[in-house]
């Protein structure tokens, strides 16, 4: 029984050795306030990488033209490509089984966007009603494209949450007029963006309305996908592999591209960046694991070492308890508390100061890449039985060794 006169023991043997003790303790809260910091920066990684993926769809394919750099089939290198709305339409049709959402993209970049006597430049994007799910898009008032708007040629247009503070300060847009080149578009959306202020000064208008009046006859700048996910990650990015290389090949054999040109077009595939990224993060993640385990190994090792100096010096108080009765599982027992207790303070207040630290400095800590560090409680406890468990290791061979003392010899000791 783990009573206060067993307290009282504990504490009087420790403080024979005060010294090699309070450098223990200070090994092995080190050790744990290391590992939580690590773990804690991990898991700031990983929500800065998120945030990165969420502000888009994370199984989007994007496709790009771009200017040949090899000579094929009698072409000479330098052509740029130029993809039109029939492009788009035959992939759509090719592979509408796996495609989730589509939108073809015409845009201008630095459109002259006027509201009274406000104006700014922004990014102008003809596309279609999909491109909200794409973009991964929420309406913060209004609505998006609808395929009305699409087979009319509206001249509608949906801002971002960005234009609207700038053109409109605190008035309602929705109902509102915009001149984008001295041409009118009537505002029946403002959308936010998860990538923030940068996402959020677009102007989306129907894709037919922007070729029309920007005279871009049947011309695309891009076009996005998304694939349908499956519930296992890897199919869903095999899937995603397979599409975004099917979608290249097309392409390049439509516009008699080399099959090795890699300028031609420039195909993004988020969900294989996904898997590489989230790959990387694990690695990053163990090898924390592995620094922070290694420290308190070190001090687990000291521990272990206090508990041989601890048997040495009681060699007769545990000659005596033996020849009085007492079972080596006894003695056993009694050691291991002593060294579960020294190793459970340490460890507790380096968990304590590590969580509090990291509560504190997580607020201030939000940059692209590196979000929110904290610990969750999963692996607080899973921190808790390794400081356990580390105890009791650190304690088991000198226990060994206390409950092998033969009474004789012990009471011989000098």
């Amino acid at each position: 029984m783990f009573d206060i006169e067993r307290w009282q023991e504990i504490f009087e043997t420790l403080g024979k050795n005060k010294l090699q003790t309070f450098l223990t303790m200070v090994s092995v809260f080190s050790g744990v306030l290391i590992l939580i910091i690590l773990i804690g920066f991990s898991t700031g990684i990983q929500n800065g990488v998120r945030s990165e993926f969420e502000q888009d769809a994370t199984n989007r394919i994007a496709i790009r033209p771009g200017i040949t750099t090899k000579e094929y089939k009698g072409l000479n290198p330098g052509r740029r490509i130029q993809m039109r709305n029939a492009d788009f339409e035959e992939i759509n049709t090719k592979y509408e089984d796996d495609i989730e959402y589509k939108t073809g993209i015409y845009n201008i970049w630095g459109g002259q966007t006027t509201y009274g006597k406000e104006s700014g430049n922004y990014r102008i994007e003809g596309s279609y009603p999909d491109q909200q799910f794409i973009e991964n898009a929420s309406m913060v008032a209004g609505r998006f494209l609808n395929q009305d708007d699409m087979d009319e040629s509206r001249k509608i247009a949906i801002i971002g949450n960005q234009i609207k503070r700038d053109l409109f300060k605190d008035k309602e847009a929705v109902g509102e007029t915009i001149k984008i080149f001295d041409i009118n578009f009537k505002v029946v959306g403002v959308y936010t963006d998860p990538g923030g202020e940068r996402e959020e000064t677009r102007v989306f208008i129907p894709l037919p309305t922007a070729q029309k009046v920007f005279n871009g006859g049947d011309r695309i700048r891009s076009m996005a996908y998304t694939v349908n996910m499956s519930e296992n990650f890897e199919e869903a990015v095999a899937l995603s592999q397979v599409l975004s290389e099917n979608f290249e090949t097309d392409l390049k054999a439509k516009y008699s591209v080399a099959p090795d040109d890699r300028s031609a077009f420039r195909v993004n595939n988020t969900l294989e960046q996904a898997r590489k990224i989230y790959s990387l993060i694990d690695t990053i993640s163990a090898v924390f694991w592995f620094i922070g385990l290694g420290t308190i190994i070190a001090g687990v090792v000291g521990v272990g070492n206090i508990m041989l100096i601890v048997v040495k010096e009681r060699t007769k108080e545990i000659g005596v308890r033996k020849a009085l009765g007492a079972l080596p599982s006894s003695i056993i027992g009694m050691i291991l508390q002593e060294a579960i207790f020294i190793t459970a303070i340490a460890g507790f207040t380096g968990l304590f100061v590590g969580v509090i630290a990291l509560n504190i400095a997580s607020p201030f800590i939000d940059s692209d890449f590196i979000k929110f560090p904290r610990v969750d409680f999963v692996t607080s406890i899973t921190i808790v039985l390794i400081i356990i468990f580390a105890g009791a290791l650190a304690g088991y061979f000198p226990a060994r060794r206390a409950a092998n003392i033969k009474p004789i010899e012990a009471l011989r000791d000098e």
